[in-house]
């Protein structure tokens, strides 16, 4: 499988540790990256991905290896450290740019079938709203299957990490991985995900954005066909 992780920090702290675990159970070839250092512009609100097109974002370009990673991947590993509760500023502002790939907007065919985790780690608490950060993120962009592994690991670095608190991540990144195994080749989304997605296509069909009804029109979605459907 093709895996991406994304890391909402440039170093390789509690939460890289476990995401790599993760990925190295589920087997298969691995592109990461890491924010700020590989993308870091802030989404300055010009609204020209959702009112006209994706690619006149002033940092489309800037953004496209990560985004084209994402698209040609298996598994997405979104994972972040909490910062004051959420996640960290580097990993929002990644995600900002991608309002455009909502399922109210333009959804990406191909998220249907893709399988994605949530993984957050914090010294003490946090770490539920973190994952659900990121875990809400994959739900609008139409994600097949997301799994979340919030942990709080009373440290600050992985060399402090109890063995304790080590082999219960170790059980559930097991965990984890057999169920994404399990579900290679036949990820369907959720009944929460349909019943969304035929709510906006009532919406698209009366054409509250020219732009977002001719793309559901050229994908056939206001009619009988469906994204996860082959």
């Amino acid at each position: 499988m093709k895996i991406v992780i994304i890391n909402g920090q440039s170093h390789t702290g509690t939460t890289c540790h476990i995401a790599r675990q993760l990925a190295e159970k589920i087997g298969g070839d691995v592109t990461e990256f890491f924010l700020p250092r590989d993308f870091h512009d802030y989404c300055v609100g010009c609204m020209q991905c959702i009112l006209k097109d994706e690619k006149r974002c002033p940092h489309y370009e800037t953004l496209r290896p990560i985004t084209e990673a994402m698209d040609a991947a298996d598994v997405i590993i979104l994972a972040s450290p909490v910062y004051v509760y959420h996640v960290t500023g580097a990993m929002k502002t990644f995600l900002d740019h991608y309002g455009y790939r909502w399922l109210i907007h333009r959804p990406v065919e191909s998220m249907f079938g893709k399988q994605a985790v949530s993984i957050s780690t914090s010294a003490a608490a946090g770490e539920k709203s973190a994952c659900r950060d990121m875990a809400d993120i994959l739900f609008f962009w139409g994600v097949g299957k997301t799994y979340r592994l919030g942990m709080h690991v009373f440290a600050h670095n992985w060399a402090g990490v109890s063995g304790k608190r080590k082999q219960a991540i170790d059980q559930r990144t097991t965990r984890i991985a057999e169920r994404i195994r399990s579900r290679r080749g036949h990820v369907k989304p959720s009944l929460k995900t349909k019943l969304y997605f035929c709510f906006v296509r009532l919406l698209q069909k009366k054409g509250i954005s020219e732009v977002d009804k001719s793309y559901w029109t050229q994908k056939g979605w206001l009619g009988s066909a469906r994204p996860w459907k082959s």
